[in-house]
């Protein structure tokens, strides 16, 4: 099913810049007919059959998605999987207690019975990719509207994933490319047996926290170890003691030879999401109007959520994930402003529309000659639901207690109904039930209330006074918006907060019991909220996007007809991609000039003692002190992270990094600060992405963690 690829990869979005090889997130089966020469050229020493091939074992066997959204990759005979704490953390999380604290404390199984089952962590491999474009554009015409263009392409789309695994325990996904212009289907292999092998400390894991996030010179040992299990045949299954090791189709050897300025350097993942070839104008809301709304949301409610991690052990590891969560993307999207600002994104997409419009015209293109006044006239009225929706989205479903009530919506349509079906209704809170034991072990009432007055007035004072929801004319009549006091009224009335009474309801459910839920005021608040959504915004957001979908699909296009002598990359999508570049430092602004790596000296010129960020473990100060780093430290020094010019988003968190041998020198987790707008447009000056070396993960592991017979399951170079 795989043909030729029609000219849609390129190494740049702008004809305005240059073409640089650090940029492109590259799908793997065109590596060698679109970037085997310029590998070879910027280093790489193997052949590119063996970072991808069809028919023959390479490194993507040895690359997952782990869990939802991050990156892992093999590194052993026995499917030892390594990536980042972070990326671990929740799993970690799930497996703490104040007594058994591994978040704080990490965790080590000595042996492998040690090794802690997680129940809701899956890793997926990618069998194969195949293109399936041909097969479902030759069923699309240009008069079908959005919806039904969707429905047809998700028809299409089941009945070939459906064939694509008939007969197997695979999995199948298509997804689209190029805003809709291509369409690749994936076969995957989903395994559910994983479990916790080890975790640093987080005074190494996490060292640094929010203050080092996305930032550089950086010192943190941000990694995780964890182990798939199969069936005696290799095949995936639930967890059972009978489980065995997987054996991998390929795992990655590892170096312990150190990098250089100049090397070659591979990252294999799932980055996430990318937006590089959108309109001016799309550019200009998200720098003007939705990061700063949610950078001004997340502030809030992580300042609450600080304040009582603080005062409290157990509300520290309640809160934990959803704190670290927030300020990921918080500090990110800070700085991504701060990039797009400075690289004058805006304005030069504008020089680019403007050339492009002339261009249409002298050729004559009447398909495309009103792309851009229709980008500004449709922008314009997205832009005036951006805000509401970003509020909505950012600051209503931040409120726990507002999500938890939405839970229970479900529940009551079911009751409501002329007939009630009494089975499906006790499925449902059955349902619920289980779920509720999740949300309460997680949950503090003390903070969620301080954030639902925050929040609340915030969306009542921020949003225009047309989106208001029905239920705010009723809090300026009976409380004067006064929220302090229409926060303790909702809290001292509401079941929902006590997972005593929310058992007691559930336990005991019938259709009459639906009275009870619609009568308390968390849930009457919640359902103003979402119906007002859904009536006064979503519907109206739904349409523009529709447009704008169309528009964007036609302009890619249209970008690839009018620059037809380049190769343009997809964006991101969480599917698998190649990115290459070489070890770099970089020149943020004027005079300041980054090396390209860290060693363990950096850790303790951070110390500090009064500061939980920069707590050094005292093991890890007496390994220091005497200079006792084995066989993983040089000249008396501990290299611990380093920068280079791969182009990388979100998800690939885990990605291992891949020197020009192929095999793992560090394992990527972060990008540079300057760099975060690199989701809209790269900039090979600053655009630099971050690895914690290999060599400072076995240094921990074998040295600090003692945890010598995981090093030994490695094929290590030395």
């Amino acid at each position: 099913m795989t043909r030729k690829p029609f000219l849609f990869f390129a190494c740049t979005l702008l004809s305005i810049t240059s073409c640089f090889a650090d940029e492109g997130m590259w799908l793997p089966m065109f590596l060698k007919q679109l970037n085997g020469d310029d590998m070879i050229k910027r280093g790489m020493k193997i052949p590119v059959d063996q970072v991808y091939s069809i028919n023959n074992t390479s490194m993507k066997d040895a690359v997952v998605l782990f869990g939802g959204g991050c990156t892992g990759e093999i590194i052993s005979e026995n499917g030892l999987i390594l990536t980042n704490h972070h990326c671990g953390f929740s799993s970690i999380q799930a497996q703490s207690s104040v007594d058994h604290d591994y978040l704080t404390n990490g965790y080590w199984a000595m042996t492998q019975d040690q090794e802690l089952p997680c129940p809701n962590l899956s890793v997926t491999f990618i069998i194969r990719i195949d293109d399936v474009t041909d097969s479902i554009n030759k069923n699309l015409n240009a008069n079908m509207s959005e919806i039904e263009r969707d429905s047809k392409i998700r028809e299409l789309s089941l009945k070939l994933e459906m064939n694509a695994v008939q007969g197997t325990h695979y999995e199948a996904k298509i997804k689209p490319f190029f805003n809709g212009n291509q369409f690749f289907l994936f076969v995957t292999e989903v395994f559910k047996d994983i479990r916790l092998v080890g975790a640093p400390p987080g005074s190494i894991g996490n060292f640094g926290a929010d203050t080092d996030n996305w930032m550089w010179p950086r010192h943190t040992g941000d990694f995780s170890m964890f182990r798939i299990y199969a069936d005696k045949d290799n095949n995936p299954v639930p967890f059972s003691k009978e489980n065995v090791p997987y054996k991998p189709r390929y795992y990655f050897p590892v170096s312990l030879k150190g990098v250089q300025k100049n090397d070659f350097t591979l990252v294999y993942g799932f980055p996430g999401s990318s937006r590089e070839y959108l309109p001016s104008y799309a550019i200009d809301i998200v720098e003007n109007i939705s990061d700063p709304a949610k950078i001004k949301i997340r502030d809030a409610r992580l300042k609450i959520m600080e304040d009582g991690m603080r005062v409290s052990d157990t509300v520290r590891i309640q809160y934990a994930a959803k704190r670290r969560t927030l300020e990921n993307a918080f500090k990110k999207w800070q700085g991504e402003i701060k990039g797009l600002k400075r690289l004058q994104t805006v304005e030069k997409k504008k020089e680019f529309e403007k050339s492009f419009t002339e261009w249409c015209n002298a050729n004559n293109k009447a398909a495309y000659k009103n792309l851009i006044k229709d980008f500004e006239r449709t922008y314009a009225d997205y832009s005036n639901y951006t805000l509401a929706n970003d509020y909505f989205i950012e600051g209503i479903q931040g409120i726990e207690l507002l999500s938890y009530a939405q839970n229970f919506q479900k529940l009551v349509e079911l009751s409501e109904k002329e007939k009630p079906d009494e089975a499906e209704i006790k499925k449902e809170a059955d349902k619920l039930k289980t779920n509720s034991a999740g949300f309460f072990k997680n949950y503090d009432v003390r903070i969620d209330r301080e954030v639902f007055e925050t929040l609340l007035k915030m969306y009542h004072d921020d949003v225009d006074k047309s989106f208001y929801p029905g239920i705010f004319k009723m809090i300026e009549e009976d409380y004067k918006n006064d929220f302090n006091k229409y926060a303790d009224d909702i809290f001292a009335k509401t079941f929902l907060t006590s997972p005593k009474k929310v058992d007691e309801l559930l336990a005991n459910y019938s259709a009459k019991s639906s009275k009870k839920i619609v009568k308390d005021p968390a849930y009457i608040l919640m359902k103003s909220l979402t119906d007002n959504q859904k009536q006064k915004v979503a519907g109206e957001l739904s349409e523009l996007t529709e447009q704008l979908n169309k528009m964007n699909r036609l302009y890619m296009a249209a970008q690839m007809e009018m620059q037809h002598e380049k190769k343009f990359y997809p964006d991101a999508n969480l599917t698998l991609r190649v990115t290459y570049g070489q070890v770099q430092d970089y020149v943020p602004r004027d005079a300041v000039h980054y090396n390209y790596y860290t060693t363990l000296e950096g850790v303790m010129e951070k110390e500090d003692a009064s500061d939980a960020e920069f707590i050094v473990p005292q093991k890890l100060k007496e390994l220091y002190e005497k200079k006792d780093y084995g066989r993983y430290g040089t000249n008396n020094i501990m290299p611990l992270a380093f920068i280079a010019s791969n182009h990388t988003t979100g998800g690939n968190s885990g990605s291992p990094v891949i020197n020009a041998y192929g095999e793992l020198i560090g394992i990527n987790f972060d990008r540079v600060w300057e760099g975060t707008m690199s989701d809209y447009q790269y900039d090979p000056a600053v655009c630099r992405n971050i690895a914690v070396d290999i060599r400072y993960i076995l240094f921990v592991v074998d040295k600090f963690a003692g945890c010598k017979r995981v090093v030994d399951e490695m094929k290590i170079s030395e």
